[in-house]
């Protein structure tokens, strides 16, 4: 039903719009009440949130589906999963009942505020602060980079509310749009995912609510890492999702197209391309469904198997879109064709949430640490 709910707002939704808003740089508003009206984005939020009562693995459902026809616009489900998972990982009873609710309705988004200028891959070297006085912590810095921009309304974000400690050192907050000192910097023009908002967080002395921390000082660096183990399955199922669209768009491609006086289809050069193509999805897809299911049945650690899946997904959806571009030939090099988009989509899967070289550096550590 989650897959052919999400697969109904695509084609209806999606598919007529993705060329304007990718050229444009237009977030797709109109897509995000689509998916609401369908009971789409309170998929992993507790019933007793609003939510349908789901996990990982059903967000990833409805993640890989929208992919398939765009990668930049499923992002406004699945970046405000990111915003949401510290809430729902960390949030008091209040903090979830607040801010979970009109997350779950469509209401609505939320954004995960961690990135720095000088603090990508090493994002535990953030410049941030956050110093207490009274009752409020006042917030200064600038996040770069954050997908969903200045149009979600719920932040989580990570600063150093004790420098000395170093990570531990580091807390997270619930941030709201519009509060005093809080704006908005550069919005970034992007190569691929351009329906998706990509802008900097400014905050100059921010009064943020002391009830607004999410579970204790020093607890940042947890909520962070925790969150990405969470949130790392979603990006592989928009990989995933943009992987299959190209494996679509090209064996159609290569039945209709005649070249020698029969389809390319009929090549075994081009047989080849498609079936490993097909068969490199076909296994992404065996390890995201078993990560996610894994991570929804509770385990205490699946943070190999989460770089794993966002790896593996991610890797597939390059080496799939490059291929698909070269079944199409120049067809597909040109912008008046779908693929050229995809493989611009696909290549940012390898680089956000952790690039896949940090992912393999968290794969190797886990494996050293299991062997000890």
């Amino acid at each position: 039903m989650i897959i052919e709910t999400a697969r109904e707002v695509a084609v209806k939704k999606i598919l007529p719009v993705r060329e304007e808003y990718d050229r444009d740089g237009v977030f797709p508003w109109d897509v995000v009440k689509a998916l609401a009206e369908a009971d789409l984005c309170g998929l992993y939020i507790p019933e007793e949130y609003g939510g349908l009562g789901g996990g990982v693995f059903e967000l990833c459902l409805a993640v890989e589906e929208l992919s398939k026809i765009c990668g930049g616009i499923s992002l406004s489900m699945a970046a405000t999963a990111l915003g949401t998972f510290p809430i729902l990982l960390f949030g008091s009873d209040e903090q979830k009942k607040k801010y979970l609710t009109p997350i779950a309705t469509g209401e609505k988004l939320s954004a995960f505020g961690l990135t720095e200028a000088n603090a990508g891959s090493d994002a535990l070297g953030m410049k941030s602060t956050a110093r207490l006085e009274g009752d409020h912590y006042i917030l200064n810095g600038t996040k770069q980079w954050i997908t969903n921009g200045e149009n979600a309304e719920i932040y989580t974000v990570l600063a150093k509310t004790n420098p000395a400690k170093g990570a531990r050192g580091i807390s997270a907050f619930i941030v709201e749009k519009g509060t005093d000192g809080f704006s908005f910097g550069k919005h970034e023009d992007k190569m691929g995912i351009r329906a998706s908002s990509t802008t900097e967080l400014v905050f100059q002395n921010c009064k943020i609510p002391v009830e607004n921390l999410l579970s204790r000082e020093g607890m940042g660096s947890i909520v962070a890492i925790k969150t990405l183990n969470y949130s790392r399955p979603g990006v592989g199922a928009q990989a995933l999702g943009i992987a299959a669209g190209c494996l679509d768009d090209a064996l159609n491609y290569s039945r209709e197209r005649v070249q020698f006086g029969e389809s390319i289809s009929s090549f075994q050069a081009v047989q080849h391309m498609l079936a490993d193509m097909a068969t490199q999805i076909e296994a992404a897809r065996a390890l995201l469904y078993q990560t996610a299911k894994t991570i929804d049945a509770g385990e205490k650690r699946f943070s190999k198997e989460s770089a794993m899946s966002k790896l593996f997904c991610s890797d597939v959806a390059m080496k799939v879109a490059v291929d698909a571009v070269q079944v199409m030939g120049g067809y597909g090099y040109m912008r008046e064709y779908p693929m050229e988009k995809r493989m611009r989509d696909a290549k940012i899967t390898q680089i956000y949430e952790g690039t896949n070289q940090i992912q393999r550096n968290e794969i190797a550590l886990q494996l050293i640490k299991e062997a000890a």
